[in-house]
Parts: structure tokens; C-alpha cells; sequence
């Protein structure tokens, strides 16, 4: 079944046909009609009540089909999550820094909702996965605490920032010390609650020094990431949040590479294209980028204070059960799984059958095209298949096919 689904057009989405979100609900929805000043930002496919996508053929939400025919969800799928699609996807294109965030975890979600519910608006977890389309840079996690200390040795306005005390003390830890998580929590305690007239003051000075002909600082020091830093100051002056380039993993993701997000594992998404998925969950603890509620004391208490490098935190595929054109990421979570389907047809008229699911799936096509029995598919197609049910597509041509579907594999 074809689905028309829903898009957003954010501050920090990328503007007019640049945008991969565009491209596709351009390419998808012949009524469109594309505005090269509008930010597109996120194309939703789901159930979210937020963007809810309807069946094309008649206008239907697919949350009301699903609610008529609960066993397109699959055995499994209703017996864990009830009547409802566990997962939400998305395609983003971002512009500008998305906020520095993190998750609640499940139960966290639960208490954060009954004490805030007009913050937390529902009790659920949100763990998410994103894949690049296009090179994609994010922050994620925490750097490895030795790269930490060598910025606040390096960058006297981060120790500032820090305040000597919580900064002494994290340089005196090591990696492997128990204490380390504890005086890394403290250290971000301090930065995050800094008055905001010091922490603008002392990244004006940065912002200067690495603006400066010839810059030292800048040039000297591989590690130090001077244009992230520069750049986020003129997206969000002032704000803590520029300083958390010198605390988080940077991360520029080649296309079919993929983060996994879970709980408490502070990120924020920087510019490019990705596809994404997660759980059904609008549950964001906020502390910076962002003109939105911050909620610092939150993020401070829940983060994980992990350290891993860059590369750790890539999150790697399997095998597509012996099809060496779909790679599979599963992550350790139970709402959702995602396939990356890739390949260029040896010959035209070639039949291609969809890997069957035992959960109700939705296939996004990102290019290539084909009929599925009377409907014409192509880039910007999205299909809801029931679970169980057999999907042929006939390619019409040898152009290549890259498609994702998500699932959900209990």
C-alpha cells in the first residue's frame, strides 16, 4: 500500500532543493509544489500523531487502517507493543546544529512523565538510529577523557568556562580510575550552570583567538576542531552548547554508515542528509544549541559519562541472511530494526522480492523504479507492507536501487 506522509520544515532544515527531504517529497507527491526559501527538514513515515501518513489511495491514516486490521502489525508486534507501529521513520536534512541532547531511558521516561507531562509528553523511550545519505556530521558521546583534558590544558577559555576547581580535579584522574565518570559529571555540572554572561565572554575570547590571521592555536593542534567550533558560535552565540565541541566525539559519517543512540548518550545532529529511526517518542532532555527549554539538571544526573572514541561509536550492520544486497542494522532495542537495500540490476525487467517480515514494514525508495503489481514505485515511494506478505518489484531499468525498510524483529 502507498502511503503520503508527512514532512516539517524546521529552522535548522536544509532550504529548498538542496534538501533530500524535498528531493523526495518532491519526487513522491506530484502536488507538491517546492519553495527554495523553505527549510525542509524531516519526512515522516509512520503513525506519529504529529505527522501522521495517510493511505494514498484513499486519504485513510495508517493508523486507523492499522487499528481496523490489527494483524498486519504481525503476531509478535501485537502481542509486545498492542495495536500501535512500535517505531517512527524519518529522512532529515539539516542546515544548522540540531540541540545537544540526550534519551530518557524507559523507566526514566515513565517518571519524567508523571512528574512533567506538559515537558515529557509521553513514557516512553526513545532510542534512535541514523544512516547517512550524505556525508553526515553529528556529536556523539564523550571523547576519550585523555582528549578532554588535553583541551582543558590547551583551552584556557574551556577551563575558564569550567571553573578551576571541577577543571584541577578532572586533570588530576585517569581514564581507568573509577572517580573519572564522576569528575567528568562534575565538570559539565559546572560548565552547564556557568552564568551565561561568563560562558558568552569566554567564548568570544575562543572565538576570537581562532578568528585571528595566522591563529596559533588553531593551526598547531590537530585535534582541536577550530571550524566547528567558529561555526556553531555564529549559529548559536553565546550559547554553552559551542563549548561541547571540545567534550563530544565529532563525527562525519560516509554514506551507509550509521550511529546508534541509546539512552543517555549525549548527541546533537551538525548538518547533512540521514535516514532515521526510533522508537514512538517525542522524550528530548535538551541542555544547549537550542532556544528551546533546557533542562540541565536532568541531562547532568542521566548521562552515562562513557568515554569511547570516534570510531566506537559506529554502529555496524549485519549480514541480510545470506543477500549480499541488504545489509541489516539491528540494534539492541526491540522497536525497531532498519535494512539498507542496495544493488543495480544485471538486466532490465529484473523481479526483485523484498525480504518478507514477520512485523509490519514500511519501504522507502530512495532511487530506482518499478511496478509492484498496478502501482508505479520510484524515488520518493513509500510502501506500507503487512507483516508476512511478499512484495515483488519489477525494476524497470538497470538504474541502481537503494531502498530502506523498516521493521520491527522480535
Amino acid at each position: 500500500m502507498e502511503l503520503k506522509c508527512a514532512y516539517q520544515t524546521y529552522h535548522w532544515g536544509r532550504p529548498g532543493s538542496s534538501s533530500a527531504v524535498a528531493q523526495l517529497v518532491a519526487a513522491g507527491q506530484p502536488e507538491f509544489t517546492l519553495s527554495e526559501e523553505t527549510p525542509y527538514a524531516e519526512l515522516w513515515m509512520g503513525t506519529h500523531g504529529s505527522g501522521p501518513s495517510v493511505l494514498a489511495s484513499s486519504g485513510q491514516p495508517l493508523a486507523d487502517y492499522i487499528r481496523e486490521n490489527p494483524q498486519v502489525l504481525g503476531e509478535r508486534v501485537l502481542a509486545k507493543f498492542g495495536v500501535q507501529l512500535p517505531y517512527l521513520f524519518k529522512v532529515l536534512s539539516v542546515n544548522t546544529a540540531l540541540s545537544i541532547q540526550a534519551h530518557p531511558s524507559k523507566s526514566h521516561a515513565e517518571e519524567l512523565h508523571a512528574a512533567r507531562p506538559t515537558v515529557y509528553k509521553d513514557p516512553n523511550h526513545k532510542p534512535e538510529m541514523a544512516l547517512a545519505l550524505t556525508p553526515f556530521e553529528a556529536l556523539c558521546g564523550f571523547r576519550p577523557l585523555e582528549e578532554i583534558q588535553h583541551f582543558l590544558k590547551a583551552v584556557p577559555e574551556l577551563s575558564a568556562a569550567v571553573g578551576a576547581e571541577p577543571a584541577a580535579a578532572l586533570l588530576a584522574v585517569s581514564a581507568a580510575e573509577p572517580a573519572a565518570r564522576d569528575r567528568l559529571r562534575d565538570c559539565l555540572q559546572a560548565l552547564m550552570t556557568r552564568e551565561p554572561a561568563e560562558i558568552s565572554r569566554q567564548l568570544d575570547s575562543l572565538v576570537a583567538r581562532l578568528s585571528a590571521p595566522g591563529d596559533s592555536a588553531a593551526a598547531s593542534d590537530p585535534l582541536l576542531p577550530a571550524e566547528l567550533v567558529l561555526r556553531l558560535s555564529q549559529q548559536y552565540p553565546g550559547d554553552v552548547g559551542c563549548f561541547c565541541a571540545l567534550l563530544l566525539n565529532r563525527l562525519i559519517l560516509q554514506p551507509g554508515q550509521a550511529l546508534f543512540l541509546g539512552p543517555n548518550e549525549p548527541h546533537a545532529y551538525l548538518a547533512g542528509d540521514c535516514i532515521e529511526i526510533m522508537a514512538c517518542s517525542d522524550n528530548v532532555v535538551r541542555a544547549g544549541l537550542t532556544p528551546k527549554f533546557k533542562d540541565v539538571a536532568t541531562l547532568v544526573s542521566m548521562l552515562t559519562y562513557e568515554c569511547r572514541t570516534a570510531a566506537q561509536q559506529l554502529f555496524l550492520p549485519t549480514s541480510g541472511g545470506g543477500d549480499e544486497r541488504v545489509q541489516v542494522f539491528q540494534p539492541p532495542v526491540p522497536d525497531f530494526s532498519l535494512a539498507k537495500i542496495q544493488f543495480v540490476p544485471e538486466m532490465e525487467n529484473t523481479e526483485y522480492t523484498v525480504p518478507v517480515r514477520d512485523s509490519a514494514s514500511l519501504l522507502l525508495v530512495v532511487s530506482g523504479s518499478a511496478t509492484s503489481g498496478a502501482t508505479v514505485v520510484g524515488r520518493g515511494s513509500v510502501l506500507f507492507v503487512p507483516a508476512n506478505e511478499k512484495v515483488t518489484l519489477r525494476l524497470a531499468g538497470r538504474q541502481e536501487v537503494l531502498m530502506f525498510q523498516a521493521f520491527c524483529q522480535l
